[in-house]
């Protein structure tokens, strides 16, 4: 994998059209700015009651976004990441219809989660609080089978996505099936989407157990056996991403985003510096994806101490709602349609209130941070909160996933701090120091980090009292280049 920023986009909505688009955009438009792409769920259906993430066929492309020679046209010059949607299919996929239709006599019945199975002698009320939720409401759906009796599903997110059996034989040929298809695909790097619930077990959280660890390690396996590298998607109290990245090739640095606001907002880079000293190395890192900013990543959980305080949470949360004129408030937890109450529905952009500065400071942190930086794309676009979209759907997170076209690409990039973001994301890939050593110091209000291979130097100074940065790199034949972040934001 190419040690370059990666994109994160779906293919339809910053396209209108389809993969095929998707890849003359990339070689055009965004040529040079990216080394690898993170496609969201391209499968039938695209637009399902969750974005793609319900898939009816996981091995099937929406045909409205073209085909798996497709894909593979865009794996021959960028490295690809897809999601392996571990915990669940859609109800409108034809193996749970074959369920609802035969029930038990169903070849598909082992393939899905009942409550039976998990809690045999009934639910107790002690198991039920002890179910670590993201979503208000109940784990269970009932469905009505064709013979008039009734079954209890497991559905961790909403109704209409089923959780599978992942101990069945019938659960884990579907998962090998999915990773044969991307191994042929030209596939290279898999997203473990909703890993940490795939395990239940009575009387425990169902979320992130010891089990859970052992199915990811032979999840990761099976996808290194095919000579891919695998990603866990975990929200979660940070010290759970620094274990989970010993047992898997990559963890998201989803801390990284709330500390980077926390940073800006209150000129105090502590909880960032202390974060960065523990962090995994082996991360992808993010502002922004089509989800919201998590916040149960810097936060207390079970007794143990989060990255911020609660006060500076509360802090942390009113500022983005303040900074975005209360758009943020409207999509967020109950106010909206929501899966995820622990994540703030927001741009990244509006988060900071579409502050030039303060964002080319956040990217230059992320870009700077360890890890493989991914790029959202509203977040390189720098397109505001789309409040009519959440107002015609209700759907919170869709404040953050904007429909775009090839015509509104080219015009956002001539913003200026479009453009120097891109001139950023230029610097980043092109200095062979960041395949380096990590180095960082800090002071009151001020920090550094650098990174250093043989005679390669890159090295970023922030101010958070004048708000400004300096970045300097210096190339093997000693050349030095030196730029601040508001001479590339004014010369844009």
């Amino acid at each position: 994998m190419k040690n370059q920023v990666q994109l994160i986009t779906y293919v339809d909505r910053i396209t209108n059209a389809g993969l095929k688009e998707l890849k003359a955009l990339l070689d055009d438009e965004l040529q040079g700015l990216f080394g690898g792409v993170h496609l969201l769920p391209f499968y039938f259906p695209i637009d399902g009651s969750d974005a793609g993430f319900d898939p009816i066929d996981h091995v099937q492309v929406d045909s409205r976004l073209g085909n798996w020679d497709d894909v593979k046209r865009i794996g021959d010059d960028y490295d690809i990441m897809a999601d392996l949607i571990v915990n669940h299919m859609s109800a409108e996929s034809p193996e749970f219809k074959d369920v609802l239709k035969h029930g038990k006599q169903s070849a598909y019945w082992d393939l899905f989660l009942t409550k039976d199975k998990v809690f045999p002698e009934g639910l107790s009320e002690q198991d039920q609080a002890a179910i670590y939720r993201p979503r208000p409401g109940s784990c269970f759906s009932t469905y009505t089978l064709a013979d008039g009796s009734t079954e209890e599903f497991w559905t961790t997110f909403t109704r209409n996505q089923i959780d599978i059996d992942v101990h069945s034989v019938a659960g884990k040929d579907y998962l090998n099936r999915v990773l044969a298809r991307f191994d042929h695909s030209k596939v290279n790097l898999i997203r473990l989407d909703a890993a940490g619930y795939a395990i239940k077990k009575p009387g425990t959280s169902c979320f992130m157990i010891e089990e859970s660890f052992e199915f990811v390690d032979k999840l990761a396996k099976q996808a290194n056996e095919l000579g891919m590298t695998t990603l866990a998607e975990i929200h979660s109290h940070h010290m759970t991403q620094v274990e989970i990245a010993k047992r898997v090739d990559m963890v998201y640095d989803f801390a990284l985003p709330p500390l980077i606001l926390h940073t800006l907002f209150s000129q105090d880079c502590q909880a960032l510096t202390h974060w960065l000293e523990m962090a995994p190395r082996n991360c992808i890192t993010v502002l922004d994806t089509h989800d919201g900013i998590g916040i149960i990543d810097v936060g207390p959980m079970d007794g143990l101490r989060g990255l911020l305080t609660e006060d500076q949470i509360d802090n942390l949360v009113e500022t983005i709602h303040g900074n975005s004129k209360g758009e943020s408030l409207q999509a967020t937890g109950a106010a909206a349609s929501n899966v995820d109450l622990y994540q703030i529905n927001c741009t990244y952009y509006d988060a900071l209130g579409q502050n030039d500065l303060d964002y080319l400071m956040a990217r230059a942190i992320q870009f700077f941070a360890p890890g493989i930086p991914q790029v959202y794309y509203a977040g390189l676009l720098a397109i505001p909160n789309d409040m009519d979209l959440l107002n015609n759907t209700h759907v919170g997170r869709d404040i953050n996933r904007p429909y775009l076209n090839r015509e509104k690409v080219q015009q956002a990039m001539q913003k200026p701090v479009v453009k120097a973001l891109t001139q950023l994301i230029k610097l980043r890939n092109s200095s062979p120091a960041f395949d380096g050593r990590f180095t960082m110091a800090s002071a009151e209000r001020t920090l550094t980090l650098s990174w250093t291979a043989a005679e390669a130097q890159a090295s970023l100074t922030l101010d958070f009292a004048n708000k400004d940065g300096q970045i300097i790199l210096l190339d093997k034949q000693g050349k030095e280049t030196q730029v601040s972040l508001s001479r590339l934001l004014a010369q844009a």
